[in-house]
């Protein structure tokens, strides 16, 4: 029976789509380009480098200082980048870029030097790589793209990172400045056994070989950073300065005006700050913030300058910290950050600040403004010994204080004036004078809590408006009931009816504001369930005898 002409169509078909794969390049395949290569290719070792984007190193030492590369990856319609790095970090490494653009109408090589996260640290025709003079070239070939250049060395670094650009975006004239990257991939290379070692990528790719703890880093181990830096750091001191989220600070003077610092924390995605305060305060401080985006596509590092407590009076680019030149840096490695810095100054101020930001909001040009922190500590710091004493206790205790003298004295107390107010008045005149002595305490102790919170406010410059407006009416509304209160008229008043309306729906208003700004309050103070549910039961016993009483008075009427 011969095969129908539809048949061998799609078998044609097939095997044409199958020959043509770009995954059709592999270690046990032969080397077949369509172009010339000055140098040797039958001996190259052979590596996958990336096997979630089918990446191929081809390399041998071709001579006593030569090492010759080829690389091949998908066509993903981007540029493909190699990069050689001192630790396995992006910031500092050197890398060979190649693209070609519109299946094969046009193409480029260049290296380029990593000075920083941001495209325009990203610096084209630079690096530490001796490139060796007309070694470099890229072809486009069976929809798999070849970069192939040489290094004069006597071994190359052995910590590298594979990257693929954005589809459709490439290097172009002038500039030649490279868009982030889609996705990475670091890996680790023993160039005389032929092996790779662990590998972290980003994006779609996976750590291999186990992942780190974002709390590795810690006083009790050496600080191993994949960049250079430019003080010494074998003689820093070291302290956890904020134990709830794992950061900590080495610091040392380097000399009689300068002293560095570098602050590793969690990688939260989102900024980090360390702010230098006169009083402990963040009005009036200076602050360090250091930001990367948890994929690595982009950071940044600013000085900022907190006048006030919203995000327009949070300046970029100003503060009273001198920092050096050149000093600053920021990098993400082992799922942490590490910010590094330099300051001019005989002693920094010892009242510190640290912070960090909600998940996945960054300062972005062109303002750079600064959105509200996610949490904060304060600490006072001595140099000198190195110890640090944390002042968020003596706002915790006053936060607590201010807390419960609010619940008791307008969220327990009033209620209870209240309910023995309409429901025991055949208790004459003991329920009046009950009445009147509750409340009188109710007030006292609500007065209280709104001192302790405007003393509070004053420490901490948090941002609380609505908290304290519905405070302050409350506050209002109580002085109005005890006026009201002292200018009661008799019963056989013709104007007591209306003031008996007015005085029982100021308090009703009253104790709901209370209630309702009570369990903001609990919010804001962040103290959990528990203070919300301990409430909760207050109240419900509370209601439970109202509806009780209101119940036996229906009766009663009836």
């Amino acid at each position: 029976m011969k095969p129908s002409p539809r048949f061998l169509f799609i078998l044609t078909f097939l095997g044409s789509f199958f020959l043509a794969s770009p995954e059709a390049d592999s270690c046990t395949s032969n080397l077949n380009l369509n172009v010339s290569i000055p140098f040797d290719t039958t001996n190259l070792h052979c590596l996958s480098v990336w096997d979630a984007q089918s990446f191929i190193l081809r390399y041998a030492q071709t001579s006593a200082n030569t090492w010759s590369f080829i690389l091949s990856t998908p066509d993903t319609n981007s540029y493909i980048a190699m990069g050689f790095s001192v630790g396995g970090g992006m910031v500092g490494s050197s890398a060979m870029v190649g693209w070609v653009a519109s299946r094969g109408a046009s193409g480029g090589i260049k290296q380029y030097y990593l000075g920083g996260v941001t495209p325009n640290q990203v610096v084209p025709d630079k690096g530490n790589l001796q490139v060796i003079d007309n070694s470099t070239f890229i072809t486009l070939q069976s929809s798999r793209l070849f970069m192939v250049f040489q290094l004069e060395t006597t071994e190359p670094l052995s910590s590298l990172i594979f990257a693929t650009g954005s589809t459709g975006l490439f290097p172009a004239p002038p500039s030649f400045a490279l868009t982030i990257h889609l996705d990475k991939v670091s890996t680790r290379i023993d160039y005389s056994e032929a092996n790779i070692g662990s590998s972290q990528g980003d994006g779609n790719s996976s750590q291999l070989n186990g992942s780190t703890s974002q709390s590795a880093d810690s006083c009790g181990s050496n600080l191993n950073l994949s960049v250079p830096l430019l003080f010494d750091t074998t003689n820093l001191n070291c302290l956890p300065v904020w134990n709830a989220q794992g950061y900590i600070l080495r610091y040392s003077q380097t000399s009689q005006n300068i002293w560095s610092f570098i602050l590793s924390a969690p990688n939260p995605n989102s900024y980090i700050a360390i702010g230098f305060s006169p009083n402990g305060g963040m009005v009036g401080s200076s602050a360090i913030v250091g930001w990367i985006s948890s994929n690595g596509a982009g950071g940044g590092m600013k000085q900022y300058y907190l006048t006030g407590l919203t995000p327009n009076q949070v300046v970029p680019d100003r503060g009273n910290l001198k920092v050096l030149t050149n000093s600053t840096f920021i990098t993400s490695q082992s799922s942490r950050l590490y910010m590094a810095f330099q300051l001019q100054t005989n002693q920094p101020l010892s009242k510190l600040i640290y912070a960090f930001g909600p998940n996945g909001v960054f300062p972005s040009a062109p303002t750079f403004s600064l959105t509200q922190h996610q949490d904060k500590v304060s600490i006072t710091l001595n140099y000198a010994t190195g110890s640090s004493a944390t002042t968020g206790n003596s706002y915790t205790i006053l936060k607590r204080s201010h807390g419960i003298l609010n619940i008791f004295g307008w969220g327990i107390l009033i209620i209870m004036g209240a309910i023995v107010a309409r429901y025991f008045k055949e208790w004459d005149p003991f329920w009046f004078y009950f009445h009147a002595s509750v409340q009188s305490l109710g007030f006292v102790l609500g007065v209280t809590g709104v001192i302790s919170g405007f003393v509070l406010n004053n420490q901490l410059r948090t941002d609380v408006s609505l908290h304290k407006v519905l405070g302050i009416i409350i506050f209002v509304l109580a002085c109005l009931q005890i006026m009201a209160l002292l200018g009661r008229p008799k019963k056989e008043s013709k104007v007591r009816k209306y003031w008996n309306v007015y005085h029982h729906n100021m308090g009703r208003i009253l104790i709901i504001l209370a209630i309702a700004n009570i369990f903001y309050g609990i919010k804001l103070g962040k103290e959990g369930s528990g203070w919300n549910i301990g409430y909760g039961i207050v109240l419900a016993v509370l209601l439970t005898m109202a509806i009780t009483f209101e119940t036996q008075q229906c009766s009663r009427d009836d």
